[in-house]
C-alpha cells in the first residue's frame, strides 16, 4: 500500500439539510474507519525496515555474544562443581543451574557445542536430556491427539516438537480440505434440488444488491476511466501523466476500492463537496455497503502483517503488536540483553575464586519451571 496525497472524502451538512441522515453518519463513520487502518498500515511499512535493521545490527549481534558467554558460564560452574570449598547444599544448587541453563542452550546449539551441553546436561540432571525431550513430546502429542481426535502414528518423525506440530497441522489441513470438499458437495446437492420461492427470491435480492454494487463502482470507474483514457491525448507529458492516472484507476478498479475511486474523483476535480453532501440515500446504502467490505478487507490485512511480523521475529503468536509500540519494545531488549551481557562478563571475571561462586550461589534465583527447558533468568 502506497501513500497517495488525496483530498479527504467525507459529507458535511447542506444548507438545505443541516443535520446528516443516518446514511450520512454511516458513510463519514466508514470512511474515517478506513482511514484508520490505512494509517495503520503505513505506519507498518515504515516501522518494519527500521525494525528489521536494528533486529539484525544490534539485537542478533548481542544474543550470540549472550549465548557465548551463557556457554562459558555452563563450563565454568561444570569445573567449580568439583572444588572442594563447595558444601553439599552448594553442589545441589549449582547442578539444577547448570542443568537449566545447558537444557536451554542445547536446543540453539544442536549443530555447534549442542553435544558437549548435552553430556553436560546429562550429568547433572536426574534425567537424560534425550528423555525428558521424549517425556515432553509424548505429552504434547497425547494433547495434541485428544485436541484433533486423530490417531498422530509413531515414526521416527514425530521425535521432536517440531516433527509432531507439523504433523499435526497437516491433519488439521486434511481435515479443512475434507470438510471444504464435503461442504462443496452439499452446495452441489442444494443446487440440484428445486427452490422454494422463498430461498427464490432471497437470491434474487442478493443478486440484485449485488448488481447494484458492482454498478456503483463501474459508474465511477467508467467516468474516470472516459476522461484520462490516455490514448486519446496528443500532449506527451499529459498522455504520461494521464497514463499514471489510469493505472492507479484500474488498480482501485480490480480491487473494489470505492473510497480511492471517490479520492481520485475529488483530486481531479470530477466531483465537488456539492455532489458528496447531495448523495441519494440509495445511493449511499450501496457505498456504504462496498466500504463496510473495505474495511473488513483492511482488517484481514493488518491480521496478515501482524501474523507475519510475529512469525519473522519470533513473537508470540498471541502477542499484541502495534507499529506504535515495536521499535520501543526492541530498545527495551537491547537494554536488557546488553545489561545481561554485562552481569555475565563480571561473574566469569570473578568465578576465578571459588569464594565469589559461592557468594553468587547465595543469591541466584532459582526457581525449577514446569519444563526443564524454560529459560534460566541472567
Amino acid at each position: 500500500m502506497t501513500r497517495t496525497n488525496l483530498r479527504s472524502v467525507s459529507i458535511g451538512p447542506d444548507h438545505d439539510k443541516p443535520a446528516l441522515s443516518n446514511g450520512q453518519k454511516t458513510f463519514n463513520s466508514l470512511i474515517r474507519q478506513i482511514e484508520k487502518r490505512r494509517k495503520q498500515l503505513r505506519a507498518w511499512e515504515t516501522v518494519t525496515p527500521t525494525f528489521q535493521q536494528q533486529y539484525i545490527d544490534e539485537l542478533l549481534p548481542l544474543e550470540r555474544t549472550s549465548i557465548t558467554l551463557q556457554i562459558r558460564m555452563v563450563h565454568c560452574l561444570d569445573q567449580a562443581y568439583a572444588q572442594k570449598e563447595l558444601t553439599k547444599a552448594e553442589r545441589r544448587k549449582i547442578a539444577m543451574v547448570i542443568a537449566d541453563l545447558a537444557g536451554d542452550l542445547v536446543q540453539d546449539n544442536e549443530a555447534g557445542e549442542g553435544t558437549e551441553l548435552k553430556a553436560i546436561y546429562d550429568k547433572y540432571s536426574p534425567t537424560s536430556y534425550d528423555s525428558q525431550m521424549a517425556a515432553e513430546v509424548d505429552g504434547l502429542k497425547s494433547i495434541l491427539e485428544t485436541v484433533l481426535g486423530v490417531d498422530l502414528g509413531d515414526d521416527v518423525d514425530l521425535d521432536s516438537p517440531e516433527g509432531l506440530l507439523q504433523r499435526a497441522q497437516a491433519h488439521i489441513q486434511q481435515g479443512q480440505a475434507e470438510a471444504a470438499e464435503k461442504r462443496a458437495e452439499r452446495d452441489v446437492r442444494r443446487a440440484k434440488r428445486k427452490k422454494s420461492p422463498k430461498q427464490q427470491a432471497a437470491e434474487a435480492r442478493a443478486q440484485e444488491q449485488q448488481a447494484h454494487l458492482s454498478l456503483s463502482i463501474r459508474e465511477v470507474y467508467r467516468k474516470l476511466a472516459s476522461t484520462l483514457h490516455p490514448d486519446r491525448e496528443t500532449d506527451p507529458q499529459e498522455r504520461d501523466r494521464k497514463t499514471r492516472l489510469m493505472q492507479r484507476v484500474n488498480e482501485a478498479y480490480q480491487k473494489n476500492n470505492l473510497l480511492h475511486l471517490l479520492e481520485l474523483q475529488l483530486e481531479l476535480e470530477h466531483i465537488d463537496q456539492r455532489f458528496l453532501n447531495r448523495m441519494s440515500e440509495e445511493r449511499l446504502k450501496h457505498y456504504n455497503t462496498i466500504l463496510r467490505e473495505q474495511v473488513r478487507e483492511l482488517d484481514q490485512e493488518i491480521l496478515r502483517v501482524e501474523s507475519a511480523f510475529r512469525y519473522a521475529y519470533g513473537l508470540d503468536p498471541f502477542e499484541a503488536v502495534s507499529p506504535d509500540t515495536v521499535l520501543r519494545n526492541l530498545a527495551m531488549d537491547l537494554k536488557e540483553i546488553g545489561h545481561n551481557i554485562r552481569t555475565l562478563e563480571e561473574d566469569l571475571a570473578a568465578f576465578e575464586d571459588i569464594k565469589n561462586v559461592k557468594r553468587w550461589l547465595k543469591r541466584v534465583p532459582l526457581i525449577r519451571a514446569a519444563s526443564t527447558f524454560d529459560a534460566m533468568p541472567f
